[in-house]
């Protein structure tokens, strides 16, 4: 399933205010994070494989997939996934193999503050993640960035079906056609579109955050040395 990048043209609005999205919502990993893939890359070199090992096999292999949906619903604790998917990849050292995989990745400062900012202006705010397993969240900074936090594991829902989206969107009390949702997977951009969300492919603060301003019509980028 594509998506194809926003342009610039999708996202001129009226200049009437209540034309404006009145909810953003975000990806955690790869959009609050650095590059997740970047991160899995490393670990399959330092684990000497083919740098997008990860990427292939779950792109290339249903059994892999299916594994990770069922880690992402809670159906698998993390050290029994680790287990079987490590020998699928070629990995059989699978104690630690989450953490392993996750350890490249990085907190996205600029994204961080885009969304403090966000909701210092009066836009409601909200997570939309899927988890693998115990997650790798900072508890202590998710309530001060969002006012709903929707978690797969803790949902037993997981991007793209339908319903996830809708319960972010509940929970937040804005319909979905007012919220704008942010991931770094097509996938899970279609699945927000699908329930009548705009939807922004993250590939980076520089492009994502011009496309939010328009939309919203705030300023969420760093001026006069902020962070």
């Amino acid at each position: 399933m594509s998506v194809p990048t926003p342009s610039s043209a999708q996202f001129k609005l009226p200049d009437d205010t209540d034309a404006r999205p009145t909810a953003l919502l975000v990806d955690f990993g790869g959009v609050l994070t650095t590059n997740v893939f970047e991160s899995f890359r490393a670990f399959c070199r330092a684990e000497g494989l083919d740098p997008d090992a990860v990427k292939k096999t779950f792109r290339e292999r249903p059994e892999a997939l299916e594994l990770l949906r069922r880690l992402e619903v809670g159906e698998l604790e993390e050290e029994e996934f680790a287990e079987r998917f490590g020998p699928i990849i070629g990995v059989h050292q699978t104690r630690g193999l989450v953490d392993r995989l996750f350890a490249g990745m990085k907190p996205d400062e600029a994204m961080i503050a885009a969304v403090e900012r966000a909701r210092a202006n009066g836009i409601k705010t909200g997570l939309i993640s899927n988890s693998w397993g115990r997650g790798r969240y900072d508890r202590e900074l998710l309530p001060k960035l969002f006012d709903a936090v929707v978690i797969s594991g803790e949902v037993g829902l997981h991007k793209p079906q339908p319903e996830i989206y809708e319960l972010a969107a509940e929970r937040i009390q804005e319909p979905c056609e007012r919220c704008v949702f942010v991931d770094d997977l097509r996938e899970n951009c279609a699945g927000a579109e699908a329930v009548g969300m705009t939807a922004i492919l993250h590939r980076g603060p520089d492009s994502t955050l011009p496309q939010l301003e328009q939309l919203f019509g705030v300023r969420l980028r760093a001026t006069n040395g902020q962070r």
